[in-house]
């Protein structure tokens, strides 16, 4: 494939995480000192699908003043959005039911007619899942991962996992001291979806005393009995961390909202559910907190920054190299190139026999197993 490029375009898809505009800022840096001109997409691929929602343009130029003084912004200066799949659009019928519709040859018409020469989606596993697509049907195609949840396979870590980790480690801080001082139980909520790194990693850094992930089914009664072992010991107080997507023993996962088409369920609700049922099994007062969205705000701590500064040009030469269908990722101390077809559809969750896990059991956390 010929690496002779002119111009390129850069989205941004699904869920917002700190580190975006480190991305796009690095993009545009690296892209302006090769001669490129390069183009945003407003909300994934929405600035393309529907133009007319935005008077200012659906895709417009940046340059090194759009992007000026960005690098420690949160969110992104381009927009997302986790609704607006091209490869599984909704679109209403006229009698009312909705059809499932790929509108993937739009976007390529799109490139193609503004004689975009290729593509830096950055974004998790749904966004790369668009752009191997695209890039099967001839698009020139380099992915970004992108996540909070670190679920991504093939790549050490996403961008914005250590800002949230960072922050539900700082909320933990804080609520060790509320908890104490009236002898609660907190029941601390984060995010991760069907991943536990999220609240594994925050837990065991934030002396949380047990934590549940969705790889270890749990059994509300262990943690119970976890929270009375504490009682006995004159340790009035406990902090429970729960991963969104953690599912009991016996059980179903808690579901907010379910699957549409073009869009994941959505999860939520399990830290109200443990809270009710850990008040009943101990007599103890139970408080819920539900980081959420919390999680995703905020300016990117320095390795995020980094990362994101480091996927954000390799994407770029791997562009001026010739490379279309991957992924950069990070493989330390580089940042290497997977194919997108190997990252498509995968998920990485936590390892049962992985290293961090067995510091938090060697140190007494329960998992609830």
């Amino acid at each position: 494939m010929s690496s002779q490029i002119r111009r390129i375009a850069v989205c941004t898809g699904g869920g917002d995480a700190p580190g975006l505009n480190a991305v796009i800022r690095a993009v545009v840096i690296a892209a302006a000192n090769r001669g490129w001109e390069c183009y945003g997409i407003r909300e994934g691929f929405n600035g393309i699908m529907f133009p007319e929602r935005y008077p200012e343009g659906g895709v417009f130029r940046l340059t090194r003043e759009k992007v000026r003084g960005i690098g420690h912004l949160g969110g992104t200066i381009l927009g997302t959005t986790n609704k607006g799949n091209p490869m599984h659009f909704p679109m209403k019928m006229p009698d009312g039911t909705t059809k499932d519709l790929d509108r993937t040859d739009e976007i390529l018409e799109f490139f193609a007619k503004k004689e975009l020469d290729a593509l830096v989606s950055i974004g998790g596993d749904g966004s790369l899942t668009i752009a191997n697509a695209l890039h099967q049907k001839g698009l020139r195609v380099v992915g970004v991962p992108k996540t909070i949840d670190n679920d991504l396979d093939k790549t050490f870590t996403t961008f914005g996992f250590d800002t949230a980790v960072a922050f539900a480690t700082e909320c933990l801080d804080r609520l060790h001291s509320t908890a104490e001082s009236h002898q609660r139980v907190m029941v601390v909520e984060v995010m991760g979806r069907y991943a536990g790194w999220i609240a594994l990693h925050a837990g065991i850094s934030g002396s949380a005393h047990a934590i549940l992930i969705p790889e270890i089914p749990f059994d509300v009664d262990k943690v119970a009995a976890k929270i009375r072992a504490r009682d006995n010991e004159g340790r009035m107080y406990t902090l429970v961390l729960v991963a969104e997507g953690a599912e009991p023993i016996h059980g179903h996962r808690e579901v907010l909202a379910p699957a549409e088409i073009g869009h994941a369920e959505r999860l939520g609700g399990v830290g109200e559910r443990i809270a009710k049922v850990l008040g009943e099994r101990t007599g103890k007062d139970v408080r819920v907190v539900v980081l959420g969205h919390l999680l995703r705000g905020g300016s990117p701590t320095s390795f995020d920054r980094l990362a994101a500064m480091r996927f954000g040009t390799a994407a770029v030469r791997a562009l001026e190299e010739g490379q279309s269908g991957v992924m950069v990722a990070l493989a330390f101390p580089n940042v290497n190139y997977v194919a997108l077809e190997e990252v498509a559809g995968r998920m990485k969750g936590v390892p049962l026999d992985c290293d961090t896990l067995q510091t938090g059991r060697d140190l007494g956390i329960s998992f609830g197993d």
